[in-house]
């Protein structure tokens, strides 16, 4: 493949300190599911000429001065040159290099358009998304990486914050892990325990799922006799889990006098049987997970601040999957590797409709949409009537509006601004556009934006 000449070559900009660099990421390859994702830094590059070649790579090299990259991706459905993307004038674009399947920005087909942040490209059977800044550093990634599962991202931020969790789990140092519910957190407390290198057993407990008189019982334990039902003595589970680690999954849910035991547990390392006199001394590495902001609810009074500093001694917040578009193409490897779908592939429509729907339910819906879908389609290829309704909807809703589009695309690119200022509240950004809050919620649905995509 060849390098194709720039129409034009500006002088890059130079950016302010820790504003980021642009990424082009391999967001999914319909016929390569299993193969995961890629990541493309375009620091200092001026010029991208994607095309088809017969293996996945990346090459850099220098033309007119300039620096550029060559993106070969086994696509049949890919033409030999296909797209560009040219830093033009401060701006990236998109230009079609003549292809015999077109070029497509958000669902529309396109010659040329400017390239916002989080554009969706489509070029034959793969999707790309392009994303400007992100933190700087990262270098290429053209392999899934061989990471134990939860601890594995294309985006360079969350990978700097699994890189600290594995420094951190080696240690005894108690770890709070805090998402919306589907994010991973038990499969990320599973991945610290694996990495602790600790020979006991990993434990979990779902705090809110226990009748408030029996909490301190299945934690701590009870002698026989201790209250109405114990009928025999029972350990509890610290010390079921001793020498290994217990997860106390939706922490926020314990009741107050669960709260001050636990914390005298994790004072003392000992804990004390309801119903005994004497304490046991316990080797118990404790990780809390909550969907719940503990914050806020210390705040009101509702958990204890001094528990709270006992369990954060390192906070990790995991994204919702709609944060993390880009790494798509990876989960969904190693979830149809999990559900014993090797052969399995996607028609174009359905990977559309994975890439843009929102996933309300995170990485949990992700599973149980991707093992429904294999089914359905016998293990060969998926298409958009195997998919669950919500996901189809996705697929199915008119396209995004192009950035070479005027005044639509200068109100959605305000409305995004707005939103992510705002955090996502509606409110917000209706106050600060003078706007009535019904018309910001039609122009919301208009442009298929999901306020909580911008939740922080």
């Amino acid at each position: 493949m060849t390098v194709e000449k720039t129409i034009t070559r500006t002088r890059k900009p130079r950016r302010q300190a820790g504003a980021g660099d642009p990424y082009l990421f391999v967001a999914f390859r319909c016929d390569r599911p299993l193969e995961g994702g890629a990541r493309l830094s375009l620091a200092s590059t001026a010029t991208v000429a994607i095309g088809r070649a017969s293996s996945l790579r990346a090459d850099r090299g220098r033309e007119e001065g300039a620096n550029a990259l060559q993106v070969g991706v086994p696509d049949p459905r890919m033409s030999a040159a296909h797209a560009r993307l040219h830093h033009l004038l401060g701006s990236w674009m998109l230009i079609d290099s003549g292809s015999k399947n077109g070029t497509w920005l958000d669902g529309r087909q396109v010659e040329r358009a400017r390239l916002a942040d989080g554009a969706l490209i489509e070029l034959g059977q793969t999707f790309f998304i392009f994303r400007d800044p992100l933190p700087a550093g990262a270098a290429d990634l053209l392999q899934r990486p061989a990471s134990p599962a939860g601890l594995s991202t294309l985006l360079p931020g969350f990978a700097a914050e699994l890189e600290r969790i594995r420094r951190v789990a080696v240690s005894r140092i108690p770890v709070l892990l805090q998402g919306e519910t589907g994010t991973g957190k038990e499969v990320m407390a599973r991945a610290i325990h694996a990495l602790s290198g600790r020979a006991g057993p990993f434990l979990g407990i779902n705090c809110g799922g226990i009748p408030a008189h029996l909490v301190e019982s299945e934690l701590f334990g009870h002698r026989k006799g201790a209250f109405t039902g114990a009928i025999d003595d029972s350990p509890g589970l610290f010390r079921s889990a001793e020498g290994g680690t217990l997860l106390l999954d939706e922490v926020g849910d314990l009741p107050p006098p669960a709260q001050a035991a636990l914390l005298r547990v994790l004072q003392e390392e000992e804990v004390r049987a309801v119903g005994s006199e004497r304490a046991v001394k316990i080797d118990v590495r404790v990780l809390a997970a909550t969907n719940r902001d503990l914050e806020a609810l210390a705040a009101a009074d509702r958990f204890r601040t001094d528990l709270l500093a006992r369990l954060s001694g390192y906070h990790c917040r995991l994204p919702p999957l709609r944060e993390r578009r880009e790494d798509l193409a990876g989960l969904a490897a190693a979830l149809l590797e999990k559900c014993g779908s090797p052969s399995v592939t996607f028609s174009v429509e359905a990977a559309r409709a994975l890439l843009r729907h929102q996933w309300p339910l995170n990485v949990r819906e992700l599973e149980k949409c991707l093992a429904g879908a294999a089914v359905l389609a016998g293990g060969g290829q998926v298409e958009v009537e195997h998919l669950p309704e919500a996901v189809r909807a996705a697929g199915a809703a008119p396209p995004l509006p192009s950035e070479a589009e005027g005044p639509d695309a200068a109100r959605r690119e305000e409305l995004c601004r707005l939103l992510q200022e705002s955090g996502g509240n509606v409110t917000a950004v209706a106050r600060k556009m003078g706007k009535a809050r019904t018309q910001v919620q039609r122009w919301l649905r208009r442009f298929h934006l999901d306020p909580r995509s911008f939740r922080r």
